[in-house]
């Protein structure tokens, strides 16, 4: 491994202690409500999801080497912002809950492992290099089996719980 791929490895590790230890400081003091402030993260401690744009245009994005460092089974982070919709990375294992977006479309593009999104009416399975749009307004929910890496485009305003 380069040094430069070693120093964002080591990076991506720092913020997300740097996050997580500022969450449970927080929580420890009984302060739930500004530690979820501070961090965007949710309310249900199993579903990890930062809002904050963590990196500016023209910074190099290392994905794997966040991905590798998330902290939790199921951890969402924005990485950064492109015009009016956002790209998220997340890491899931397990399953969300059932939700729909009246406004906003979502696209889910998997990285590794195997993502399955729950609609009304039939299950999609995406594996490695293949993505799927959940148009606003189509209740659904996402699972993975197993240790899964995807990307989300959405608009930046989504409520990512769904409306």
């Amino acid at each position: 491994m380069c040094a430069s791929a070693s120093s964002n490895a080591l990076l991506a590790k720092n913020v997300c202690a740097e996050q997580t230890s500022s969450i449970s400081e927080q929580c420890s003091r009984g302060n739930l409500r500004g530690a979820l402030a501070g961090s965007s993260a949710s309310v249900d401690w199993r579903f990890i999801t930062r809002l904050n744009v963590l990196y500016k245009p023209l910074e190099l994005i290392d994905e794997k080497a966040l991905s590798d460092a998330a902290p939790h089974k199921w951890y969402n982070q924005t990485l950064c912002q492109v015009n009016a919709s956002v790209v998220r990375v997340g890491v899931v294992e397990g399953e969300y809950h059932w939700h729909k977006h009246d406004d906003d479309d979502e696209f889910f593009y998997v990285v590794e492992g195997k993502l399955l999104i729950d609609l009304e009416e039939r299950v999609v399975e995406l594996a490695p290099r293949q993505g799927f749009v959940v148009p606003k307004g189509v209740l659904h929910r996402t699972r993975a089996p197993q240790r899964t890496v995807i990307l989300m485009f959405e608009n930046a305003g989504i409520i990512p719980t769904g409306d």
